[in-house]
């Protein structure tokens, strides 16, 4: 092995024996991100906010197919602007950093900084919405919030985090909760289709809605240890909102009458799941629809052929990207095949190719599949049709895979004792019966450490009674222990 090799290889903790660990070894190993000399904030290195691009890119076009539109709300908020919707304050509250002076003097009024847009996106709307005319309002923005976490993890749970929260404001509550439906089947489609990620679909109980909001929904995601994360949320806001700031507009019928407003968001840490949902001991594995490189080509073979290989290696770079692949090429001669295929392998790029003189003379390429391992000879003229299809296929593979695991996880409680069992031994989500009383919530919540997912909108059984208190069950719930 060159010398350089030694300094880049490093293990990573398997996940049986401490996934924490395991997460950290793969974002740093896969130079992801690294650490900000401020608590709980990163910074996201060029391979870790490319999968933020890629998100990015995905989703604003499917923003701007239905009809959003993107604009920028300031960073700092008025302390005052908190005040006029009382149970939002309240939830953001203890997360809130506050700015109390600038230029060297005090400010008359606290700024918080930005946790999530709201009370400013009110405040202007109240301002811009005047006529039935002026409605709907579809706006979208891609930002930057702070709320200060007591505890942090790198991409799940930090600080300060980039995402996108949409706010839009309608005439009825019929066209709203249409708008809130909507943009969760958009992320739904997304995150299932896009990052290959299966979820549970379904709405918030009410202590677990935002601060604010009338009703949330959201779309959950289970990770490989058992532990559920909120992929992305879409809130229904009613009125509160909008008598909040006097968001008021001219009807039809000559009324004045207030807006109904909505908002939805998905952050980076969308990022986090998807390391933990395909991630394995050798790395990350990324699903070929959102992997920055989805082929990398690996020139082989001794010094005295390394001409002829390569410049056969460049004529297949040129051939694959043709198909509006991204494949990249490492021809670098300080480190050696075997720790090229390490690393690749563990930065979860979908498929690598090797080519050496030996497969030249064939007419061949081998292929490896990052997902699968499987390892297979390519005739050089069916190349790019059988690199198309592989793609296909990992991600759909992917797919099932991840599908597979978390039915697999997902179970029934029929008792509390059970609910308990499952959760402490076994994890996963666990369905039960909740009679609707928050106390009964509370009480999983305080003996399990397990919190309330959602309630699915198509649950695969309809349980009869509360695992709490034994009464009727108005609704059966997804619980489980959670980032």
């Amino acid at each position: 092995m060159p010398k350089s090799d030694k300094s880049f290889v490093k293990e990573i903790t398997p996940q049986s024996e401490d996934f924490s660990r395991w997460y950290i070894d793969v974002i740093r190993r896969a130079d992801l991100m690294d650490y900000a000399p401020v608590r709980g904030c990163i910074v996201f290195k060029p391979d870790g906010y490319a999968l933020w691009e890629a998100c990015q890119q995905e989703l604003d076009r499917r923003f701007k197919e239905t009809g959003h539109r993107n604009a920028y709300f300031p960073l700092f908020i008025p302390e005052s602007f908190f005040q006029k919707e009382k149970e939002h304050v309240e939830g953001f509250n203890p997360e809130l950093p506050w700015v109390t002076e600038a230029g060297g003097e005090k400010l008359e009024e606290r700024l918080a900084v930005r946790p999530t847009s709201e009370t400013i996106i009110g405040h202007m709307y109240a301002q811009w919405i005047q006529s039935y005319r002026d409605l709907p309002v579809l706006i979208n923005q891609w930002a930057n919030v702070v709320r200060w976490e007591k505890r942090t993890l790198p991409f799940l749970r930090t600080s300060e985090f980039l995402w996108q929260e949409g706010h839009t404001a309608h005439a009825t509550a019929e066209e709203a909760i249409a708008e809130t439906e909507q943009m969760l089947n958009i992320y739904t489609d997304f995150v299932e289709n896009f990052l290959a990620i299966p979820v549970f679909k379904g709405q918030k109980t009410p202590l677990e809605k935002f601060a604010g909001a009338v009703s949330t929904y959201s779309i959950e995601a289970l990770m490989k240890d058992g532990k559920a994360l909120q992929a992305a949320t879409s809130h229904y806001l009613g009125q509160n909102f909008a008598k909040g700031f006097e968001i008021q507009f001219l009807d039809k019928d000559n009324e004045r009458k207030y807006v109904h407003t909505t908002s939805w968001g998905i952050s980076t840490r969308i990022l986090g799941a998807l390391i933990m949902v395909h991630g394995d001991d050798r790395g990350l594995a990324l699903p070929p629809k959102i992997a920055p490189t989805q082929v990398m080509i690996i020139p082989i073979g001794p010094q005295k052929e390394r001409e002829r290989v390569v410049t056969h290696a460049k004529d297949l770079l040129k051939r694959i990207s043709k198909r509006n692949i991204r494949v990249q090429m490492d021809a670098n001669e300080d480190t050696s095949p075997g720790w090229k295929f390490n690393e690749y392998e563990m930065r979860g790029i979908p498929i690598r190719l090797e080519v050496g003189p030996r497969d030249m003379d064939a007419g061949q390429v081998v292929l490896v599949r990052r997902d699968t391992g499987d390892k297979q000879a390519i005739a050089i003229d069916k190349l790019e049709e059988t690199v198309e299809h592989l793609l296909t296929d990992i991600q759909q593979n992917m797919y099932r895979k991840a599908k597979q695991f978390a039915e697999e996880n997902s179970r029934i409680a029929a008792s509390f004792t059970e609910l308990d069992d499952i959760i402490q031994n076994q994890r996963g989500f666990v369905l039960a019966g909740w009679c609707g009383d928050n106390v009964c919530e509370l009480t999983i919540k305080e003996k399990t450490g397990a919190t309330s997912r959602n309630i699915p909108f198509e649950p695969p059984t309809h349980l009869q009674t509360c695992v709490v208190c034994g009464s009727e069950a108005k609704h059966s719930v997804w619980y489980a222990k959670s980032y």
